[in-house]
């Protein structure tokens, strides 16, 4: 394992935006503390840390990163506060300037940013995933698929503008969210079938030797009408009732044969996207039972207990141990 090295923690300083003007700047200021304990854990690994925040705008994070004297780049950079594709510009540039830096190529993030591309990328290579169509109100004329369906922003991450209202059963309700989406979140909307069984997630780790980290399920407790959907309060708001019926159980309670299944779609998606290092796929049971990939998260929240970090404490791994794999990813490869 890499040791005694100097590492740059690159990641987006919390500022004000059009998150925190629609009451999701939680997600935001979260990765403060994903910050903390990744430097703790690089610490321990003998490491020299030096924090490097990075504030809009672009051309200046730009000259930051272009002065940095650092053998390794961590890279927390998940975009400025409201302009999620900067994260994919920031990597391409940490890479056009010939810094080393840990998790997926910019090329990468960019793409699965881009919800609809990624999601003709993975259809064409034979992956299922659920029926969709991108609308704004000016082509809600074209709408042709059976409710209920679930309206979401194309290009976001985090669970930002997913509510409960998000599943929609009638036309009414689907014209106001993809207006609310579309004024939101830059003019277009993704809907697509609402796939209403079981909900999985398992993170793929390695370059050109992957392993599937143990799976995740999604279980709902939800009070009745309530739609079973990951909403952005279900993973922010520890007051709302999406935040209390909502739990992550690892392992999974599956069956060998669902699992061997969930594990090859997952390393399916994974290349297919050209996802390095570490990825997190997300995905639903459809009404056949067949697993369909809803998408897949390049360079996921690393913070300790939660999503890929809980997988890799299931597999045996110390958080320590964790982050270690992630910076040998990147300097060694596999």
């Amino acid at each position: 394992m890499t040791q005694g090295i100097r590492v740059s923690l690159v990641y987006n300083d919390p500022v004000a935006s059009r998150y925190s003007d629609m009451g999701e700047g939680k997600a935001i200021a979260g990765v403060l503390y994903e910050v903390k304990h990744v430097a703790k854990a690089l610490v321990e690994l003998g490491h020299t840390v030096t924090k490097v925040p990075l504030l809009p705008p672009l051309e200046v994070a730009k000259e930051r990163i272009r002065q940095l004297q650092t053998d390794l780049v961590f890279n927390l950079f998940e975009g400025f506060d409201g302009s999620p594709e900067t994260e994919a510009v920031i990597a391409g540039f940490m890479e056009e300037v010939g810094l080393t830096h840990t998790g997926c190529p910019g090329q990468v993030l960019a793409l699965a940013l881009d919800k609809p591309r990624a999601r003709a990328a993975m259809q064409a290579a034979g992956i299922i995933t659920p029926r969709f169509q991108v609308l704004s109100p000016a082509t809600l004329t074209e709408f042709d698929q059976p409710f209920p369906v679930i309206v979401k922003p194309a290009g976001e991450h985090a669970s930002h503008g997913i509510s409960g209202d998000s599943v929609v059963n009638d036309l009414k309700a689907l014209e106001r969210q993809v207006k609310k989406v579309s004024e939101l979140f830059g003019g277009k909307a993704m809907v697509e079938e609402f796939l209403e069984g079981r909900e999985f997630n398992a993170t793929v780790l390695g370059n050109s030797h992957l392993a599937v980290l143990p799976v995740s399920e999604i279980v709902y407790t939800l009070p009745p009408g309530m739609p079973k959907v990951l909403t952005f309060a279900g993973k922010w708001e520890p007051r709302n009732p999406y935040y209390k019926g909502t739990n992550a159980v690892c392992p999974a309670d599956i069956t060998p044969a669902l699992h061997e299944e969930i594990a090859q779609v997952c390393l399916a998606a994974f290349k297919c996207l050209g996802c390095r290092a570490y990825a997190r796929v997300d995905m639903r049971l459809n009404a056949a039972g067949q697993v369909v990939v809803l998408e897949v998260n390049p360079n996921p929240d690393i913070s300790p207990e939660l999503g890929a970090a809980r997988q890799a404490g299931v597999a045996g791994m110390s958080y320590t141990e964790f982050i270690g794999k992630i910076v040998t990813y990147a300097i060694e490869g596999d």
